[in-house]
């Protein structure tokens, strides 16, 4: 098949907010630890940037701290909403939100990898924060995913003909490069941690194929169901040997955790 497909737009991303409820919980599961970092004292104001479908943002409201939640997909604040009705959750898109009082403490988990624009979302941040506010946060770093993302471009490349013109969706920086933004933008880092997390997926031998078609649903843009088959099935076939298990497959995770503390304005020059 030799057709050109033009690339997905990140910016895009659909979620299918009930079936990562169902299938994916192992997501605000594994960042339940991260509130441990955050330390919510009762009183505060914290805002949870990607809060989904709103189960780490109850978690923090448990502290007696005054939590809101918001994420940019609709679907997703809405089943929140559902889940949690005595919290706030705002549909809004990090880069851009703003509010009229500010927070104690910005918190987000698995979240701001999404967002290409890490600058725009850190000013956002530094700007709705208290002096000596704070931001905790997990996300994917350097190297996240590489396997099951290598294999999949050379599926596609097998099945289409050609090397498709992929935009990769995510930010997967090193501490690093997230330190020197958040030190730009007058913060001082903490705690920062760069650590593999194998990440087992619900048994069977589709878990592979749902948590690509959840997570790396550009990748699949436009494609034919048959196209799509053949490509999850040479995906499958590399990777089996090392990421299944003949039970359940796990995916080849790796995580950026930081810390840091609003101390002084942006630098300028």
């Amino acid at each position: 098949m030799s057709e050109s497909l033009p690339p997905a737009d990140p910016s895009s991303k659909v979620w299918d907010a009930p079936e990562y409820q169902q299938s994916h919980s192992y997501i605000w599961q594994y960042g339940a630890d991260l509130l441990g970092l955050l330390d919510p004292q009762p009183g505060e104001k914290i805002l949870d940037i990607g809060c989904g479908t709103g189960h780490l943002t109850a978690e923090i409201a448990k502290s007696g701290a005054v939590a809101t939640g918001v994420d940019s997909s609709a679907d997703m604040v809405r089943i929140a909403g559902k889940n949690f009705p005595n919290i706030d959750f705002i549909h809004a898109d990090a880069r851009s939100m703003s509010f009229d009082e500010p927070f104690d403490a910005v918190f987000s988990n698995a979240a701001l990898h999404w967002i290409k624009e890490a600058e725009e979302v850190l000013d956002a941040v530094a700007e709705c924060l208290k002096p000596g506010g704070r931001i905790v946060a997990e996300m994917g770093g350097k190297g996240n995913i590489e396997g099951v993302v290598s294999a999949l471009r050379r599926g596609l490349s097998a099945t289409l003909g050609h090397p498709r013109n992929e935009v990769d969706p995510w930010h997967f920086p090193t501490i690093g490069e997230y330190s020197r933004l958040l030190e730009a933008r007058g913060f001082e880092v903490s705690f920062a941690s760069h650590f593999s997390r194998p990440t087992p997926q619900r048994e069977g031998e589709e878990g592979l194929r749902e948590w690509i078609r959840m997570f790396c649903s550009e990748f699949l843009s436009g494609l034919d169901a048959e196209v799509e088959d053949r490509t999850l099935t040479l995906v499958e076939e590399e990777l089996k040997p090392r990421m299944y298990d003949g039970v359940r497959w796990t995916v080849d995770y790796r995580r950026l955790r930081i810390a840091a503390r609003r101390v002084g304005p942006p630098l300028t020059g």
